[in-house]
């Protein structure tokens, strides 16, 4: 079966379809998505695009490149009162995980057939990381774009050199521009996968000629073109502060210490793979011994060597989170893929290993289950009812994820997964849909700045939180929010009485007040929200008050 583009087309509007329920209704999902939005709306608020911000403090973390992406979006799809209104920052994720799956339907059918490269694309859109990631206006699905754009170059010039036929020079265009393209969005975390799979494949190949086809000896010059105007301007800018804690604190600072409470063992990234990249996460497991049997085909040897350096160096470095291995996820999707469409099954010899993989089953059949009644059992622990929209899942996909477990008991492999991938389309739909806008434990930011929308003194009034500080708030109350401590919250409202309001919990309520009569102010409460703060488990009776003068 030979793709064309009207094949192309087609997984690229499925996927549209596949990501799109929830992207508007959606509050912000995690701390990292309004970090990113809101420094993003400042850059458009203050013209700045250079030194990147959040609230008053530097965001010296990676550069500019994602910021400008989402900026642009707003700028594009939003207005000029819509800054603080999510949904158009997360157009480029949106935008890239439609264009990634493309690219390995693309992908797998250039290695191994047309009917494998649309497998290939079905496992990668519905697995659960990037079905959230995609959803979100962060760096991840983006740098998979990137990432996914170095290792098709890689494997242009690489079949090329083995088939005889000529690299056009669009194809080393392609290499450095997208390595230039991934410093600007992620630093050196791009050179990771860019270099370490040519790397892997000198090692056991011996030789590299198929490299010389990218043009390395002036091609660098394009990489170093696309990042170096905005280095020289941010170390300016930032007078070096940039450069040291961008790569000396946070990118060499995550290899030996585990930042922000994510420092874990290696293995991690192996044991999360059953739900991250779940439904495909069995298929590549029982498809292993058919794979280690192919290891030395061209094809499959240049998949493994764009996973495994990647894989290794994220699990041997101190900080993890799962979407860290999410660039090698194309390439497990088309190596599943082929095990299912192209080579016949291979059970492993070893009574062990067909004990594990018997034990991995169970573990993926009972996250399945999980998954199917995830959305109705989160609504009712969180708001103690039922909604029928909730039922979508669990009506729609129990059905399906029951027949793939017939079809997997008969070894008809092909077949579970097509009905597995149904299954979690309509799993993902009604989660995104109707369970996680309606969960109030997302829904405390919101509320908070609504009402102070409600009671906001001027035009350009500043909520001051005090006990709350939450990045979702900020990016929701907008950019003159203050997260401050009592002490200078105090001495702030005192300062600016006539347009700032302040937010505090109850707990907090007592020691404000007497700062505030300390100052010659009183408070005057005009509204309350309660609910729990998702990111430290605590449950939060928040007041908004104005200051009054006594």
């Amino acid at each position: 079966m030979t793709l064309t583009w009207r094949h192309y087309l087609g997984v690229a509007l499925l996927t549209l379809l596949i990501f799109l329920p929830g992207r508007i209704s959606l509050v912000p999902l995690d701390r990292d998505e309004p970090r990113y939005m809101q420094a993003s709306a400042q850059m458009l608020e203050t013209g700045n695009f250079v030194d990147v911000r959040f609230l008053d403090q530097p965001r010296y973390l990676q550069p500019a490149g994602i910021y400008w992406l989402e900026a642009a979006a707003q700028k594009a799809f939003g207005g000029r009162h819509d800054l603080h209104v999510a949904w158009p920052y997360r157009i480029p994720s949106l935008f890239a995980a439609v264009s990634a799956v493309t690219l390995t339907a693309y992908l797998g059918a250039s290695l191994f057939g047309g009917m494998t490269g649309l497998v290939a694309a079905a496992l990668l859109a519905v697995s659960t990381l990037l079905t959230a990631e995609g959803r979100m206006a962060t760096i991840d699905t983006v740098l998979l774009l990137d990432i996914l754009l170095v290792e098709t170059a890689l494997l242009r010039a690489y079949l090329d050199e083995r088939r005889g036929r000529e690299t056009p020079l669009a194809i080393a265009l392609l290499y450095w521009g997208a390595l230039g393209c991934g410093l600007m969005l992620k630093g050196p975390v791009v050179l990771i996968p860019g270099l370490a799979t040519p790397i892997a494949l000198r090692v056991i190949e011996r030789q590299a000629a198929w490299f010389g086809r990218l043009r390395p000896r002036w091609g660098w010059l394009i990489t170093l073109a696309v990042v170096l105007p905005w280095c020289i301007a941010i170390g300016v800018v930032s007078h070096g502060a940039f450069f040291s804690h961008s790569v000396g604190t946070n990118f060499l600072g995550k290899i030996g210490h585990g930042q922000q409470a994510h420092g874990l063992p290696p293995g991690f990234h192996l044991v999360v793979f059953l739900l991250a990249f779940w439904p495909g996460s069995l298929f590549l497991v029982l498809g292993l011994p058919a794979i280690w049997a192919r290891h030395r085909d061209p094809e499959v040897r240049f998949l493994l060597c764009w996973i495994v350096p990647h894989w290794l160096v994220f699990e041997a470095i101190a900080t993890k989170l799962p979407h860290y291995v999410l660039p090698t996820y194309p390439a497990i999707a088309i190596l599943a893929a082929a095990t299912l469409v192209k080579w016949p099954l291979r059970r492993p010899k070893a009574l062990w290993a067909r004990g594990l993989m018997g034990v991995y089953t169970v573990l993926w059949g009972a996250l399945a289950l999980a998954f199917v009644v995830a959305g109705v059992a989160l609504l009712w622990q969180s708001e103690h009812r039922l909604d029928y929209g909730a039922l979508i899942a669990l009506v729609g996909g129990l059905p399906l994820v029951l027949y793939a477990f017939w079809l997997l008991w008969k070894a008809q492999r092909l077949r579970a997964a097509c009905v597995v991938i149904g299954a979690a389309v309509v799993i993902h739909a009604g989660i995104f849909l109707t369970v996680i806008p309606n969960l109030g434990l997302l829904q405390l930011a919101p509320r908070a700045a609504s009402l102070f929308d409600d009671y906001r003194p001027c035009a350009e009034s500043t909520l001051v939180s005090v006990s709350y500080s939450e990045p979702s708030l900020a990016f929701l109350a907008g950019s003159n929010t203050k997260l401050l401590g009592v002490p200078d919250a105090a001495r702030f409202l005192a300062g600016n009485a006539s347009c700032a309001l302040v937010l505090v919990d109850k707990k907090d309520e007592a020691a404000l007040r007497a700062r505030m009569l300390d100052e010659g102010f009183s408070l005057t409460e005009y509204g309350r929200v309660k609910g729990l703060n998702y990111s430290n488990g605590h449950h939060l009776d928040l007041g908004l008050f104005a200051p009054a003068q006594k």
